[in-house]
């Protein structure tokens, strides 16, 4: 009787944890980004280092703090994907980001079918936005907008392991102390 009331504990632990963990990566950590009209959507103008507001509507995003990849939006916008590639860098970062299930304005799927099939256009946003990671926006066709979080080349090498270089800027100093 005891090895069976050991075993139920265990289990219900086991599914607790479980459940818990799963909370919180799809839903426990993610906050809504509360708008900033003309600084959510900017791009990095062609031969600049300063990115620049485009015009958008109806922005929704998230983002959280335990990752620097985890940022999501969507948004509208009455400039065509065409306009903006004359005047805006494009980027060559073409997989975006899957995002929670519950962020239903974001479908990765269909974002990456409509940069490859060439119906949407992904441009550099904001370059080291955290540290190795730039912010990308893409653009689609029918007006649609969607920005996610990419690691770049010193970011994919600080995180793997490998030997960052010189061609990267030093990584900031963090604090191990509390205070």
């Amino acid at each position: 009787m005891m090895g069976k009331f050991l075993a139920a504990i265990l289990v219900i632990s086991a599914l607790a944890a479980g459940g818990g963990m799963y909370y919180l990566q799809v839903y426990g950590y993610y906050d809504e980004v509360i708008a900033s009209p003309g600084q959510d959507v900017v791009l990095l103008p062609l031969g600049e280092d300063t990115p620049r507001p485009i015009s958008y509507g109806d922005f929704q995003a998230i983002d959280a703090g335990s990752s620097p990849i985890r940022y999501r939006a969507c948004f509208t916008t009455s400039v065509t994907r065409q306009e903006l590639a004359q005047l805006f860098q494009i980027s060559d970062k073409q997989e975006p980001r899957i995002a929670p299930d519950w962020f239903d304005c974001f479908n990765a799927e269909a974002l990456g079918k409509a940069l490859t099939a060439g119906t949407a256009t992904a441009f550099v946003s904001v370059k080291n936005i955290s540290y190795g990671v730039d912010r990308i926006v893409a653009v689609t066709e029918a007006g649609q907008g969607f920005a996610w979080h990419e690691l770049n080349e010193c970011g994919e090498k600080a995180y793997d392991g490998t030997v960052v270089g010189e061609a990267c800027p030093p990584r900031p100093e963090t604090s191990g102390a509390s205070e």
